[in-house]
Parts: structure tokens; sequence; C-alpha cells
């Protein structure tokens, strides 16, 4: 079995009642994109966020169950990949509040249409009567396996061998040097898959995503909406120099109000999941991606070659922001914490990153879940025995 838990748990605050239930019956709980915080990451059943991004362990335990308890979430193609061929083997329990959502991509075996935390506290005594009368669930040879995959595929990265910085350093130790109850946005992309895995969400309303139409630019104005709800929390919004562009204007309105985010800037000089794409499956045909001067930018004479156009720490501070450049990973946590003790203004941090990083794992687009990468090259060992 598998919980497959969606943001709809989150909107019903049912994340004390999952806890319950996930613990009762020793299931494996996956949380997606939209969900994060729902269930602690640092909780030894949380298998990490499933989908196109989702951890290998998330993915196939998914894909592999024979029982999947799906609670607030909706089957969409990001968790599913190629529909036909998700999760061959489970049934279906779909609890959600929205009856279209019943049947709409995964026909369900058993239907619950109802309020998450009311669903969720129906199945725990439920199964706390199943347990009173000798009804436990032996589930062990399922976590052999399960822990096989987690150990085998961990979430990681490589340091750029040129020594810059890497992008999910630079989001990891952001996460691990913030207060605990830092709240953090993000926007849509590279940065996005990164915020979702390199910082750790143990208790909910700490993560803001625009999830599902992806929305582009969506960091800024969600961490100015948090900071004004909880003023005494920090709220670090982690945007992509593509995704700033869009609303970093709304700057002057933090500024004026005295709404004092923290913007990190994870600037690769790229669109760059659009650029990882390009690089994966167009043959390294850069189109349209290229959002500075540098090396392999085009035209090279405008501006001149290594100009970084717009300067986001001069435009920061244009729009009364604090604005700093970190460039050299031996300065990431002595500026990360320079940010975290300014609390009198915004700040913005342009980060300057190494533009080749990409996100793994990875199911591409079309493609089975059985599909799914580890990293460049590295497909997972999904034996029936010795996985």
């Amino acid at each position: 079995p598998v919980l497959y838990v969606g943001g709809g748990v989150l909107k019903a605050r049912a994340t004390a009642e999952l806890k319950v239930l996930a613990e009762l019956t020793g299931a494996p709980v996956v949380t997606t994109l939209m969900a994060l915080g729902a269930f602690p990451d640092s909780h030894p059943q949380h298998l990490g966020m499933p989908g196109m991004h989702g951890t290998v362990a998330a993915v196939t335990a998914l894909q592999k169950a024979d029982l999947i308890v799906a609670l607030g979430a909706r089957f969409d193609d990001r968790v599913t990949g190629k529909l036909d061929s998700f999760a061959p083997f489970a049934k279906v329990v779909h609890a959600d509040i929205d009856p279209a959502e019943i049947g709409k991509n995964r026909e369900a075996d058993v239907p619950i249409v109802g309020d998450a935390r009311e669903v969720i506290a129906d199945l725990v005594v439920a199964v706390q009567a199943e347990q009173a009368a000798g009804n436990t669930g032996d589930h062990s040879e399922w976590w052999q396996q399960l822990n096989r995959w987690r150990e085998t595929y961990p979430l990681g990265y490589d340091l750029p061998e040129d020594g810059s910085l890497s992008p999910q350093q630079v989001i990891e130790r952001i996460g691990q040097l913030a207060p605990e109850d830092t709240i953090y946005a993000a926007g849509v992309g590279q940065h996005q898959m990164w915020a979702a895995h390199f910082i750790q969400y143990d208790q909910p309303a700490t993560w803001l995503n625009s999830g599902g139409l992806g929305t582009m630019g969506y960091a800024v104005p969600a961490a100015l909406g948090a900071k004004a709800g909880a003023p005494d929390r920090t709220v670090w919004a982690v945007d992509g120099d593509g995704c700033f562009q869009m609303t970093n204007q709304e700057l002057v309105t933090a500024a004026l109000n005295n709404i004092p985010i923290k913007v990190a800037i994870i600037n690769n000089g790229a669109l760059g999941m659009v650029r990882q794409w390009q690089t994966l499956f167009y043959n390294q045909r850069y189109s349209n991606t290229v959002l500075h001067s540098g090396p392999d930018a085009e035209p090279a004479e405008t501006p001149p070659q290594g100009t970084r156009c717009p300067d986001f720490v001069k435009l920061a501070e244009a729009m009364g922001c604090v604005g700093i450049r970190c460039e050299d990973p031996a300065d990431l946590d002595a500026v990360i914490e320079k940010a975290n003790a300014i609390n009198d203004r915004p700040v913005v941090v342009d980060f300057i990153v190494h533009e080749d990083a990409m996100v793994w794992p990875m199911v591409a687009a079309g493609t089975s879940n059985d599909e799914v990468m580890a990293a460049r090259g590295v497909r997972p060992d999904f034996g029936d025995s010795d996985d």
C-alpha cells in the first residue's frame, strides 16, 4: 500500500489526522508538489515527492503498489506519467472533496467524496476497528524493497568542477540556515524542483507554489502575501532569473510597505528547465533560453560579452531593497546569514550558479514511470528480487 497525498490535505488542515493514519497503518507516504509539508519530510515513512521529478522511491512505490489510497490528490499527468501504464497492479481508493476529480484520470475502485479531514478521521476509526479484531497487515517485505530503492537512489547532486556555485547547494543551505518556521515561495522551473527536493518541509504552511498552472513569476508576490500574513516569520522567495523578471517590480511594493521578504535568485543565465529539455531532447539546439550575454549568448555585440543584463543587485537597490551578489561557494553561508539578519528592508541575493545543472530524477514527458532516470544515463534496476 501507499498513501498518495495531495494538496487537498493541506487545504482541509488534516495534517495531524494524516500522521495518525500513516503511523497506524505503517504505510509509506508520498506527498505531491502541492502537498509538501502535509507529512514531515523527516518522518521515516515519507518517501518524498512523486512524479516527473519525484524521488525514485516515491515514483516506484506508486508504480509497484497493490493499493493506492489517494487523499486530496488529482492523479495529474505530472504524477502518473503515461497514464495507461501507471500503477498497473494497484487497487485505488480515491478521496476528494470535488466529485469531478473522482475517476477523471484513473478509475477508482473505492470512490469517496468528502472533506479530507473527515475522510481521514473515518479511515482511522475503521483501521483501529480492524486492528482490534486482529486484522493487521505485514508490510515488512514491502518496506525492505522500498528501503533498497531509497538507499540505492537517494537525492543528490555533484558540485561543479569549475568551482562555481551549485544551485542545489545554494537552496539546501538556505533551508538549513533559515529558521525552522520559515515560509518558502517558489517560482516555476528548475529552482522550483530543487526547492521541493533540498529544503526540508516538516510542517504545513511552509511552502507556496504554483504547481497546477505553473505560473512563472509567482514567487515574489506570493512571498509578499505570506510576509504580510505572517509578519513574524522569515519568508524566502526562491526564484529563477527568468521568473524574477516577470514580477520583480513588486519589490517596490515590498519596500514602500515595509514587507521585508528575502529573495534568492538562482541565476544560471538561462530559462533553465527549457534549456534542460533542449539539452536532453533537442541535441543542444538552444533557442531563446539564454538570458544574459555570457560566452554562449547571442547576439554577441549588444550588450558586451560577460555582461549580465539586468544587473539584479543594482535593480534591487533602485527599488529600495538590499542587493547582494554571491558567486563564490566560500561566501555562501555568510551571504545567507547576512540576508537572514536583515529585517528592516527586503533583501535580494543574486546567486550566480552553474548553468549546466539539471533536475534529477526525471520521467520524460509521455513515458512510463517505469522509465524514471535517477540521473543522466542512470536508469534504476527494478528487478523483482535484488533491486
